[in-house]
């Protein structure tokens, strides 16, 4: 009897998700772990692996961007001794799908990616492919990365690597000798505008946002901060950094490390925002799960420091380096970016005095955080010049009062004036 495969849920609020590229055909036959297929969520793509053996009996689902909704059927699998004509009575059944039989491995997004593989991924075990005009193209994802970053048309090149592949050199070559840039994927109107299809991204992204701005009572409270005695303490923790076997410091603070350290001993001192709420109860949680946005191709990301309150300074700012890193290459793993409780987003590194952010579901509270910058203030009643950060707190009314939101703020505030205070 055929096989039905259906689309997968890689993560536990996953709803639908987008074949972004068949690895196999129709008419291939395929072993139990195979990749066959790309598949893009809101976040992140990942590879799938063929749980089952049989032939390729019908792609259900073109490539592209189109939202598919999870356990949707999107592939039929012919088993041992089955041909075409099983296929005329089949009817694909949904909810039928089997798990992978290893977790399925994020893959970087080809116009993201570094251009050399971390040593911590695994290369796929066999050949990806591309489908240009109808033919198939083998390749490394490597060279497929290396590629889609120089606009080279793998159509052009040919491969020297087993069974005729593409690998990283034949695409070095390419580049060396000016090959054929790859046509730019866009459409422009009788008017002139370009037309930019939806990625599944950015659908999500826009989904969430109305869901949150309609449902969500939002209200705003905004407080200032002095920085300079965090700043002298950032600039003094620095120097004294220790220096790794090869030479570099163990760790280099930034004002956001401050910032998601700070936050995390706020929510601990005030208990009651750190909850989400729910229709049937409230929901307070004992950690200080911090979110911290991360702006990605194509939309936004926010990969979580789970209990920043058990984490050093210098501990949160290695893992949020790294967190930033993979969040940009579209490595990060769905339990590293879904959930928490709280979220910062950070735009004083671009400029931006002072903003509004939008809550992020289930957490209640968001603090936009603006530019450290040079003003003038009056202390002890003369006129002084201050570095000060302007940080505005958007709340769910449902969860946060405005006292409660203020008493938070107010021990954030104290934190950030007093740095030595999140040492202890």
């Amino acid at each position: 009897m055929p096989i039905t495969i259906t689309m997968p849920a890689l993560s536990p609020t996953m709803e639908e998700g987008a074949v972004k590229k068949w690895l196999v055909r129709e008419g291939e036959q395929v072993t139990a772990g195979q990749i066959i297929a790309e598949i893009e969520t809101d976040k992140a793509t990942m590879e799938y692996e063929a749980v089952d053996e049989g032939r390729i009996g019908k792609l259900l689902v073109p490539e592209g961007d189109t939202p598919i909704k999870v356990n949707a059927p999107i592939a039929i699998v012919l088993e041992e001794g089955e041909n075409d004509s099983a296929l005329k009575s089949y009817v694909p059944a949904s909810g039928a799908a089997k798990p992978p039989q290893e977790p399925v491995r994020p893959v970087a997004n080809v116009a993201q990616a570094a251009p050399s593989l971390q040593p911590s991924l695994k290369p796929a075990a066999v050949a990806a492919s591309v489908v240009v005009e109808g033919a198939r193209i083998f390749a490394s994802p490597l060279a497929r990365r290396v590629a889609a970053q120089g606009g080279i048309d793998l159509a052009q090149i040919s491969g020297s690597g087993p069974h005729g592949r593409i690998v990283r050199r034949d695409v070095d070559v390419a580049l060396a000798s000016g090959a054929r840039k790859a046509p730019p994927a866009r459409k422009i109107t009788a008017d002139g505008d370009e037309t930019i299809p939806h990625t599944a991204m950015r659908k999500i992204i826009a989904r969430r946002l109305v869901e949150s701005k309609t449902t969500i009572p939002h209200f705003y409270l905004t407080i200032e901060c002095d920085l300079d005695a965090l700043l002298a303490a950032r600039r003094d923790a620095n120097r004294g950094a220790p220096k790794a076997a090869d030479g570099t410091p163990e760790y280099k603070l930034s004002v956001n490390d401050f910032i998601i350290r700070a936050s995390a001993l706020a929510l601990r001192r005030v208990p009651g925002a750190n909850a989400s709420w729910t229709e049937a109860a409230m929901l307070r949680h004992p950690h200080a799960d911090v979110g911290v946005a991360v702006a990605v191709e194509g939309g936004l990301i926010t990969p979580i420091v789970w209990q920043a309150e058990t984490k050093g300074v210098a501990q949160i700012s290695n893992e949020m380096r790294d967190l930033a890193a993979r969040a940009r290459a579209r490595k990060l793993k769905p339990e590293e970016y879904q959930g928490g409780t709280f979220s910062i987003s950070n735009l004083g590194m671009m400029g931006v005095k002072e903003f509004a952010a939008v809550i992020n579901p289930p957490h209640s509270m968001i603090l936009a955080v603006g530019a450290g910058e040079q003003r003038a203030v009056v202390k002890n009643g003369a006129l002084a010049i201050a570095t000060r950060m302007s940080c505005t707190l958007s709340c769910d009314h449902r969860v946060v009062d405005g006292a409660l939101g203020a008493k938070f703020l107010g021990v954030f505030k104290a934190y950030i004036e007093n740095p030595l205070s999140m040492l202890v």
